[in-house]
C-alpha cells in the first residue's frame, strides 16, 4: 500500500517517528530559517554537542535534512519534501509553531546568535 506520490506507508511511519521528538521538531523549525551548523543549534537549544549530533543523524537518516562539510564544520539544511505528507508536515511546523513559547524563544535566540556571528565576520 502506498500513500500519495509513491511514498510507502513505511516511509510515512518513518517520517512521523522522526517528528515524534520535541528536540527534533525544534531543530526542524530552526532549519526553516536556513542552513545552520551544530554550534548554532547547540547554543539556541542549550544542549550538548553529542545530543544535537545524535538528533541530526536521526533527521538525516530519516531524509529530512541534508548536510555539507566545509572544512571541519558540518552545515545542515532542510531537504526538499519527498512526498505530500512531508510537505504538509513541514508547512505545519512552520505555521503552527509560531504560537508556542519554546519556538518563539528558539527563534529569538537564533536571531541574536546570527546577528552576533554576522557582526564578528
Amino acid at each position: 500500500m502506498t500513500a500519495t506520490g509513491g511514498t510507502t506507508i513505511k516511509d510515512v511511519v518513518g517520517l512521523f517517528k522522526a517528528l515524534s521528538d520535541e528536540t527534533r521538531l525544534r531543530i526542524l523549525r530552526l532549519l526553516l530559517e536556513g542552513e545552520l551548523c551544530i554550534c548554532d543549534l547547540m547554543e539556541v537549544l542549550e544542549l550538548p554537542q553529542s545530543r544535537v549530533s545524535r538528533h541530526m543523524a536521526y533527521l538525516k537518516h530519516s531524509g529530512l535534512v541534508n548536510d555539507r562539510r566545509e572544512g571541519v564544520w558540518i552545515y545542515y539544511s532542510l531537504r526538499e519534501p519527498q512526498s505530500k505528507v512531508h510537505e504538509h508536515q513541514m508547512r505545519c511546523i512552520r505555521d503552527c509553531f509560531e504560537e508556542h513559547e519554546v519556538s518563539k524563544r528558539d527563534l529569538q535566540r537564533l536571531k541574536s546568535r546570527l546577528e552576533v556571528k554576522k557582526a564578528c565576520a
